[in-house]
Parts: C-alpha cells; sequence; structure tokens
C-alpha cells in the first residue's frame, strides 16, 4: 500500500507511539562522523558517506512510523567545499545516485521531498534534478523529508534579506518586516520550525544550521556516528525530548 515502509526484520509498532508523551513534528539531524567511523574500521572517508548516505531511508522509515512529519538532513554545507577534491566528487555522485531514484521512491512511499540551500553552485544536471524531484512529489502527503545542499543558515539569511530588499524596493513588499514576513524568504518557508535537533557522533555546536529555525528547538547530541545510528537511537532522542519541559521562555504553573 502507498505510504507503508518496510523494514525486514525489524518492525516499529504503534504501541511504541502511544506510550509516548510527545512526539516532536518536525526533526533536524546533522549527519555527523560519516570519516570517522569509516576510518575505525579502517576504510577510506568516502566509505563512510556511502553508508551515510544509505542510512537516511532508514532513519526516514522509523520516523514515518513514529509519527513524525518533517525530517530535515545537514548533507552538503557551504564550508564543504573546502574538503578534498576527491571527498567533494564522492559527495556529488552520492547525491547523483539518490536523485536517480528518489522520485519513485518518494512516490512508492507518499513521501514529499525539498531542498533546501543554494543549489545554483551545483552542477546543472544536478539543479535540473533536483526541481523535477520537487515538483514530483509535492502532492504527497506522508512524511516530509528535506535535505540541506549547499546550506549555510548565514548565507540563508543573507539571500533573505537581498530579497527582501529586492522587493521592498521595487514595492512588493509594505510596512514593516516582522519575523513573519522574514520567514517566508528563507528556504524553510512553509515548513515548521524543528521541535528537535539531533547532531550525532558527538559534537556540541551547530556548524551554521538552521540559525533562525532552531530558535527554541531542543539540543539532543550523541557520541553515536551517523552510519551507526539506528531507530533505536532516533527512539532514545525522541524519549529524551518527551521528558523535557518546554515552556518556552514562560513561568511553569505550579500544580
Amino acid at each position: 500500500m502507498k505510504g507503508t515502509w518496510h523494514y525486514g526484520a525489524m518492525s516499529l509498532t504503534c504501541n511504541y507511539r502511544e506510550n509516548i508523551m510527545k512526539i516532536p513534528q518536525h526533526i533536524a539531524i546533522i549527519l555527523d562522523g560519516n570519516g570517522r567511523w569509516a576510518k575505525s574500521k579502517g576504510m577510506p572517508r568516502t566509505f563512510g558517506h556511502t553508508k551515510g548516505a544509505d542510512n537516511v531511508e532508514v532513519i526516514c522509515k522509523a520516523a514515518d512510523e513514529l509519527g513524525v512529519k518533517y525530517l530535515t538532513f545537514y548533507a552538503f554545507s557551504t564550508e564543504n567545499w573546502k574538503r578534498p577534491q576527491e571527498e567533494v566528487n564522492k559527495l556529488m555522485s552520492i547525491l547523483r545516485k539518490f536523485m536517480k531514484t528518489a522520485a519513485k521512491r518518494a512516490d512508492d512511499n507518499n513521501m514529499r521531498v525539498r531542498i533546501i540551500g543554494d543549489i545554483t553552485a551545483l552542477d546543472e544536471d544536478l539543479q535540473v534534478a533536483i526541481k523535477e524531484l520537487e515538483k514530483s512529489s509535492e502532492s504527497n502527503t506522508g512524511l516530509n523529508m528535506q535535505i540541506a545542499i549547499n546550506y549555510g543558515s548565514r548565507d540563508e539569511i543573507v539571500r533573505a534579506v537581498n530579497s527582501i530588499l529586492e522587493d521592498a524596493k521595487s514595492g512588493r513588499i509594505e510596512g514593516k518586516i516582522t519575523e513573519d514576513v522574514i520567514g517566508e524568504y528563507l528556504d524553510t518557508a512553509g515548513i515548521p520550525d524543528p521541535d528537535l535537533m539531533i547532531r550525532t557522533s558527538g559534537e556540541q555546536r551547530l556548524s551554521n544550521y538552521l540559525l533562525w529555525q532552531l530558535a527554541y528547538s531542543e539540543f539532543y547530541f550523541c557520541d553515536t556516528p551517523w552510519p551507526a545510528f539506528t531507530p533505536d537511537d532516533l527512539k532514545a532522542a525522541i524519549e529524551e525530548y518527551s521528558s523535557r519541559d518546554r515552556r518556552y521562555g514562560k513561568i511553569k504553573e505550579e500544580t
């Protein structure tokens, strides 16, 4: 049936979902540790990126069954261009491979896919593939998956400000610039802000990721490298999220 994920031997049941107090609507993940994981196994860093890419689908399946509605992956940052050319080429190769089957997999699983970031820096064939994927999956009503490619939050905000200035000058914007107006010019326009941000592999920083959108998100850091991150690790992050008291600056009422 369309929209049903298949896990093989692993299954996440609805009972687990019912027993969780709060399921985050939107989870953002920094996919860290691919290279270190590969090195620990005596393999090149590129092997880690390949395995990390394979793990995206596994976690998408788990998140969807648990009731998560939006999942955003930090796949390639604006700073990643500074990595060795061989590694950059491998990452672009992985992206091309993903694009070849992404539309069919998105349709099979009723999943909408969007790319955030400045795709104009990518090769023309990738830009075309991205636009076609977004168009073909836009009517799907299941899990919303966002992939950040050539993404940096400061770059996103700069691009948004420049677009606002252009539209204000031409008269397309009238009145004060509000948070809502700025939000409409960000790459994530129309997507709710993340409730939970997960970073794998032990690092505890944002690395220029969704700085505007993560203003009120809960952060969860784990030592597990991304290729080894499992559905059980995802459940652990959600359990931790569920146990926290989210007050958004308000004083908790006495009970």
